[in-house]
């Protein structure tokens, strides 16, 4: 290793200097040249036979550039494991103006970000919600009348309803010919659009403008196909005006939502659409809580980050270089993903959070059973579970995104054992007013 010093400008920045001398790296210089004179192409010189006068004067110093190099990488690699020295971002060469090449040595100067000291308290001062989603049976009758709605049958009608469902050619410009799309009378939010269909008759063309013309702006999205930048005018032709009947409760309708005879009377059918909301509530209350106590956690876990150094390091980070303005903007919208990384490594290292290969692997067959059951498959085999969750592990990119999904458990585990909470029983409906303040 080469000589290495340190100098430390102050809690969160050091300055590393590398000494490379030419006796250091001749050896290497000197086999790379050789190689180069039995390999290269001259003018004037039959291979295999070029001076090595000639072979260090064409390639001597660009030789001597990259295995210097190669020895500053080297030497900073094996200083930073040796002294365990904890730093963000990569080591920033200090630019210098000239390099003497003949020189006996080398003095080169990199500029460290340090990993400050973050100390993490837990459990928080102040206590997080963690909701328990109550599947009642408002809701419950609600996803079951969707569902009779969306396998009931359709009959056209004159008269409409908030109900009724409109099929419409749309024509704006930049649109497909022939476009095709049905939204419901209740989603419209303009009077004038409610109206114009009100008393349209199939085959009428009218024209409206996109400005307040639906309640949300997904309905938009799915009409026109993206939402424009500003309101625009859209040529409707009315093809179809339906009702829809509901579907009945009857075996038929069973089978097509839940499998062949997995539900065979309306008590079963209320209580599998419970259990499954139940699931999918945890779900999203779980999210929450974690999304609520890492900002917490954030928001009250102060420490001082080298943040000059980490807008310089941005700027050449990627594959092609930033502006320092550019750089600023990035670093502004990262920098709390940044806090709450040290935070979480604070976490696993305190509390010996480990992942093992066999949790690894348990994972991935549970997320292919549940994907699975979504299709129909209630009758996997575990030979086959293995056969597909090995093949899946075998990518390093697959193992990796499980990986995080099994240590975002265990931190959501570790928020609940440690953390101060207070729990909280609702329906899905103040769920999402409380939650996301609709």
């Amino acid at each position: 290793m080469m000589n290495v010093t340190r100098k430390d400008v102050d809690a969160l920045n050091a300055v590393l200097t590398v000494e490379v001398k030419q006796e250091e790296v001749a050896p290497q210089v000197e086999k790379v040249l050789n190689d180069y004179r039995k390999r290269a192409n001259i003018p004037g010189f039959r291979k295999g036979n070029i001076p090595m006068s000639v072979v260090k004067k064409q390639y001597g110093q660009a030789v001597l550039v990259e295995e210097v190099n190669k020895a500053l990488q080297s030497s900073l690699n094996d200083y930073l494991n040796k002294e365990k020295i904890d730093i963000l971002g990569n080591p920033l060469p200090v630019p210098v103006d000239e390099i003497d090449w003949s020189a006996p040595s080398f003095s080169f100067d990199f500029e460290l970000g340090l990993t400050p000291d973050v100390k993490v308290k837990l459990p928080n001062k102040k206590a997080i919600t963690r909701y328990e989603i109550e599947a009642d049976d408002a809701f419950v009758n609600e996803q079951l009348e969707r569902l009779q709605k969306q396998y009931g049958s359709l009959v056209p009608t004159e008269e409409i309803s908030k109900d009724t469902e409109l099929t419409v050619r749309v024509v704006f410009e930049g649109s497909e010919e022939n476009k095709s799309a049905t939204f419901s009378v209740d989603e419209l939010k303009s009077k004038k659009a409610v109206n114009t269909f009100k008393n349209a008759t199939i085959g009428d063309l009218h024209k409206l403008s996109t400005k307040g013309l639906f309640k949300e702006d997904h309905v938009l999205q799915r009409v026109l196909g993206s939402i424009p930048e500003k309101a625009i005018e859209v040529s409707f032709t009315l093809q179809e005006r339906n009702n829809r009947v509901l579907s009945d409760l009857d075996q038929e309708f069973f089978d097509k939502v839940f499998g062949k005879d997995a539900v065979k009377t309306a008590t079963e059918c209320k209580t599998k659409l419970k259990e499954d909301a139940s699931g999918h509530f945890e779900t999203q209350a779980n999210q929450k809580f974690v999304n609520d106590m890492t900002e917490s956690l954030i928001e009250n876990t102060k420490f001082s980050l080298p943040d000059a150094f980490l807008k310089k390091w941005m700027q050449t980070a990627g594959e092609n270089p930033i502006s320092a303005e550019k750089a600023e903007a990035e670093y502004a919208k990262s920098e709390r993903g940044l806090r709450y990384q040290l935070i979480e490594s604070k976490l696993i290292q305190e509390n010996n959070l480990q992942i093992k290969r066999e949790e690894v692997e348990t994972f991935a067959k549970d997320l292919l059973k549940k994907q699975m059951l979504q299709f129909g498959r209630t009758d996997v085999k575990e030979e086959e579970l293995n056969d597909i969750a090995s093949r899946i592990l075998g990518n390093q990119e697959e193992v990796k995104r499980i990986s995080d999904q099994v240590m975002s458990e265990k931190m959501r585990q570790l928020f609940l054992e440690k953390g101060n909470i207070k729990v909280k029983k609702v329906n899905y409906d103040t769920f999402i007013k409380e939650a996301y303040k609709k």
